[in-house]
């Protein structure tokens, strides 16, 4: 199984951890710390996902939305180069991976979990990207010899997958407004050979265990209705179409009798036909019900709503981090390098709480270096400054993003940090 930057623990969780590793004394007080953080880490995202929000609402307008001008092709294209380049940064800072072409390859060429073969109409997209996050070993049971026995089968499993795909923009005939835009969803405990479905626009084929389920029956009553139905009709089928194209003399005599033998041949084999035409629909329908009941089960949101769930999880993952990276070089002994710190903290989540994953410690300590919450020693060593001094620093942050300092400078720093 993979191992991925995400750490399943909620922000709430890996700040309660950190704490209870404080002295009594402390633990207020980092509380706080944390909460200050967050709060200016949400600040910074509600910003960033409103430049986002605008952008995508040009490329794909929301009907109950008014825009005050019409948006033109360049308009059109500049916001979606702003949606897709903020869609892969918040993917990235959510902890998402990128998909590559071959792995999607590979889910066309595998067999699907889902008993559905299909074949994608990609005639008018431009760009798809997939990420996937939380990658899972996973069972199932699966019916077999027609749902007489079951078995289990083991499958790789995606806890969250997000897909971008964008169309090619050409003007409708009326030349008002274009036919292209964006689709955007999110899915949740998606199977990774079952990535093909979540390709809009998906056409399902027949398997070739689906085609001899409605052949052979198909093959075997056509040869029932030949022999019983039609012997006797095909043999005055035969003897007119000979007397028509000269090759016999004597005319064939059409009484009522031949006429109801003729009749009922026909009605049977256009019975038939009927009858074969209407399985064959009803099986396509059937496999349409199964792929559409796999994707409703398993969609989580869709076009804006897929930011709003990135700017949350991109909140989480960014405090989690930093939040982590601090205690950390705070309550080491001595400066760390970063590849010190990040063992530590692998190794601190892997033997106390049996979870492994890749900490990204260059996020954490960015944001630590953005906030002035970083100290470093001349060797390159690294630590952090007192949680008094932080709350402090974090403090005089939110002064520059709300204007010069108001009167609650003048406050006590606790008095400060809960006035904000």
């Amino acid at each position: 199984m993979d191992t991925e930057h995400f750490l399943p623990f909620r922000k709430s969780a890996v700040i309660s951890l950190c704490a209870e590793e404080l002295p009594d004394g402390e633990r207020a007080s980092f509380l706080e710390f944390a909460r200050l953080l967050a709060a200016l880490v949400h600040y910074g995202f509600h910003a960033r996902g409103d430049a986002a929000l605008d952008a995508y609402q040009l490329v794909d307008p929301a009907e109950d939305v008014r825009m005050i001008r019409a948006a033109t092709a360049r308009d059109r294209a500049a916001a979606r180069a702003i949606v897709e380049r903020e869609l892969v940064a918040l993917a990235e800072a959510a902890d998402f991976t990128r998909i590559d072409a071959a792995e999607i390859d590979r889910a066309f060429a595998e067999h699907s979990l889902v008993k559905v073969r299909l074949e994608v109409d990609d005639d008018d997209i431009d760009t798809v990207m997939f990420f996937r996050r939380g990658v899972t070993q996973r069972s199932e049971q699966v019916k077999s010899l027609y749902g007489l026995r079951r078995r289990s089968i083991e499958f790789t499993s995606y806890s969250k997958v997000l897909v971008y795909i964008a169309f090619t923009e050409r003007a409708e005939p009326d030349g008002d407004r274009p036919n292209g835009g964006v689709l955007l969803k999110l899915f949740q405990n998606v199977p990774r050979n079952d990535l093909e479905m979540l390709y809009p626009r998906v056409r399902v084929r027949m398997r070739p265990l689906d085609k001899l389920l409605i052949g052979v029956p198909a093959v075997i009553s056509g040869i029932i209705v030949l022999v019983t139905k039609l012997v006797a009709s095909l043999g005055l089928l035969v003897l007119l179409l000979a007397f028509w194209v000269g090759l016999r003399e004597e005319s064939v005599r059409l009484d009522q009798t031949a006429l109801v033998t003729l009749g009922a041949g026909l009605a049977a084999f256009g019975g038939y036909l009927v009858r074969q035409f209407s399985k064959f629909k009803n099986r396509k329908i059937e496999l349409m019900k199964t792929l559409s009941e796999h994707l409703y089960f398993r969609n989580l949101d869709n076009d804006a709503g897929v930011f709003h769930h990135l700017l949350g999880a991109a909140e989480e993952s960014e405090v989690k981090e930093t939040v982590l990276a601090y205690h950390f070089l705070r309550t080491a002994e001595r400066p760390l390098t970063a590849v010190e710190l990040d063992q530590r903290i692998e190794g601190w989540f892997r033997q106390r709480w049996d979870t492994t994953f890749d900490f990204e410690i260059r996020d954490g300590l960015r944001t630590l270096r953005k906030l002035d919450l970083l100290t470093e020693d001349e060797h390159g060593g690294l630590g952090a400054v007192t949680v008094s001094q932080a709350r402090q620093r974090l403090d005089r942050h939110w002064d520059d993003v709300f204007g010069p300092a108001s009167s609650t400078a003048a406050l006590p720093d606790s008095e400060r940090v809960q006035s904000i």
